[in-house]
């Protein structure tokens, strides 16, 4: 590794722990999600309560699975593939070699497109989760579905739920155990998290791709360079 080399050996390796803790929060969070579908929240409504089921009917999910994508994307070809292709090629004879030459260009390639889907993600979910984040929950609706999933769609409150607006919409409810709302609270803490980890990780995902088009342009200079020097001394010595 060459002190050039250096600093796309650092961004590789931040885009790596970045990408490991988006695909941390989000798998913490569809686990949560699967053990809460059949649990339910106890709301008070007219000195009474009943009981909410804890998920919505067909949740609006696409968003933490382009992340999730772009966060495993990042960290297997951007970082995994990455590092060890970078380590083949500081062998003497990588650039005879077809194959691993080829994998080098397949890698340039593969950090641009990373960087446009954790942009598209990026995008997308802030889209997603502003567009529905006005949903509220319509309690006289709600309190006669005998916790059966709270659809999409009812009367006066059109459109369709991701976790983080229900869970946002619960929190408005008057619900009877604090624990509940503790959890609630914390969960979405995690569900915004990784939603906003995407900047991050869309930021170093362009230095890695600005860093790695720049060191490949150093060493494309550097190996014509010497194989002119070669060629000059090889006339000298004719």
């Amino acid at each position: 590794m060459t002190s050039s080399s250096l600093p796309l050996y650092i961004a590789i390796g931040l885009l790596m722990v970045d990408s490991t803790i988006e695909l941390s929060l989000i798998s913490s969070m569809i686990a949560w999600l699967h053990r809460r579908a059949g649990g339910s929240w106890e709301v008070a409504y007219n000195n009474s309560s009943f009981s909410l089921h804890g998920k919505p009917l067909h949740e609006l999910v696409d968003q933490g699975h382009l992340s999730n994508g772009a966060a495993g994307t990042a960290f297997v070809l951007v970082g995994t593939t990455g590092t060890l292709v970078l380590l083949m090629r500081n062998r003497s004879n990588f650039w005879r070699k077809g194959f691993t030459k080829t994998l080098y260009m397949f890698w340039l390639i593969a950090t641009v497109l990373s960087a446009i889907l954790t942009l598209c993600a990026l995008i997308f979910t802030f889209l997603v989760t502003n567009t529905n984040s006005g949903l509220s929950i319509n309690l006289r609706y709600a309190s006669i579905l005998k916790n059966q999933p709270y659809p999409n769609q009812v009367p006066y409150d059109l459109g369709q739920w991701t976790p983080e607006d229900w869970f946002h919409a619960v929190l408005r409810l008057d619900l009877v155990h604090q624990s509940e709302r503790d959890v609630i609270s914390t969960w979405i803490a995690v569900m915004r998290g990784s939603r906003y980890n995407l900047i991050p990780m869309f930021v170093i995902g362009v230095a890695v791709v600005v860093l790695a088009l720049w060191d490949a342009n150093n060493r494309r200079r550097k190996t014509t360079d010497y194989r002119g020097t070669m060629q000059v001394k090889e006339i000298q010595a004719v």
